[in-house]
C-alpha cells in the first residue's frame, strides 16, 4: 500500500473507516490524545482507547473499555491512531502487524513521523498517514 499524503486520499480514509484504536490515549481532556478522539467520537466514529495504565484501572471512555495493547481488541480496527513520540512508534510495530484482521491505516498524529516503520507497514499492505491531525483533517475535509 502507500504513504497517504493527498487530500483526496485522506478524505477517503475519513469517509470509509469508522473504527479507530487510539494508541497513547490520555484521560486528560486538555491533551490532544483525549480531545482529538473525543471529537472523532462525536462525529460518529468508534474509539478504542489503548493505554496500559487506563486499562489497569478499568477505565471506560466513549462507552468502550480501555485496553492495554492492540492485541486485546476483539473487533476489526480500521485505523490505528498513534499519539506517541516518533521514537516510540517502532515499539508498536509488532502489535500492529499481529492484528487480525490488520488495520487498513496507521495514522501518526501531527508532529509524529517514523519513515522506517511506515515503510514496513506499507510493505505489509497497510496505508500510513504521518504528521497529520485527524481532527484538523476531518474539520477541513468533511
Amino acid at each position: 500500500m502507500t504513504l497517504l499524503t493527498r487530500t483526496d486520499q485522506i478524505q477517503q480514509v475519513l469517509t470509509d473507516h469508522k473504527v479507530i484504536a487510539v494508541v497513547g490515549f490520555h484521560h486528560d481532556a486538555m491533551k490532544p490524545a483525549y480531545y482529538v478522539p473525543e471529537y472523532m467520537h462525536r462525529q460518529g466514529y468508534t474509539i478504542i482507547p489503548v493505554n496500559p495504565a487506563l486499562a489497569a484501572r478499568g477505565e471506560t471512555h466513549f462507552g468502550v473499555r480501555a485496553v492495554a495493547t492492540l492485541a486485546e481488541i476483539t473487533v476489526p480496527v480500521d485505523i490505528v491512531d498513534v499519539f506517541r513520540r516518533s521514537d516510540k512508534v517502532r515499539e508498536h510495530l509488532p502489535d500492529i502487524l499481529a492484528m487480525t484482521p490488520p488495520p487498513k491505516v496507521v495514522w501518526l498524529q501531527l508532529g509524529i513521523r517514523d519513515d522506517a516503520t511506515a515503510q514496513q507497514l506499507t510493505q505489509r499492505g497497510i496505508d500510513v498517514v504521518q504528521d497529520r491531525c485527524l481532527l484538523a483533517d476531518h474539520r477541513a475535509l468533511l
